[in-house]
């Protein structure tokens, strides 16, 4: 089994579309678990997702991570374990052992941490959705999270 999360200064990355690089962690029963750090090819959910299954990933621990991306990831074959921080080992170790506990609040959105407000309360792109106005968007099109009106996060 492949688990990749996303990789930033040592720790598994808030944002998975934005992420610098990914670890990898090659999971064999009965060997010592090899681990790989490796430069992301870009940036976006599109991008990322077929980055991540040409690299055989099984699953993808990770912080905030868009509806989008989810998406992207599930039509690659690929779980995810949203709602994830901290140290990527031990998060990797508590998975293996069934002890692993993603955070609760964890809501599928954007990845702007936003909390429900409108993407047009933000500077033009600065919500890391793509540079464009989401109230001109249909519902959900932008792949934000299916919001309605210009909501974010599904609210």
């Amino acid at each position: 089994m492949i688990i990749a999360t996303p990789y930033e200064n040592g720790e598994i990355c808030q944002h998975f579309g934005r992420a610098p690089q990914f670890k990898f962690f090659d999971i064999q029963p009965g060997k010592e678990t090899q681990t790989l750090i490796a430069d992301a090819p870009g940036s976006g959910h599109v991008i990322l997702s077929q980055f991540l299954a040409a690299q055989g990933v099984n699953v993808v621990l990770c912080g905030g991570i868009g509806q989008g991306a989810l998406v992207g990831l599930a039509q690659n074959g690929i779980d995810v374990v949203p709602g994830i921080s901290g140290d990527p080992d031990k998060a990797v170790q508590s998975l293996i052992e069934g002890t692993l506990k993603p955070d609760e609040n964890f809501v599928a959105g954007c990845g702007c941490g936003c909390g429900g407000h409108d993407h047009h309360d933000h500077e033009r792109g600065s919500c890391g959705c793509g540079g464009h106005e989401h109230q001109e968007q249909d519902h959900g099109s932008c792949g934000c999270g299916g919001h309605h009106g210009g909501g974010c996060c599904g609210h």
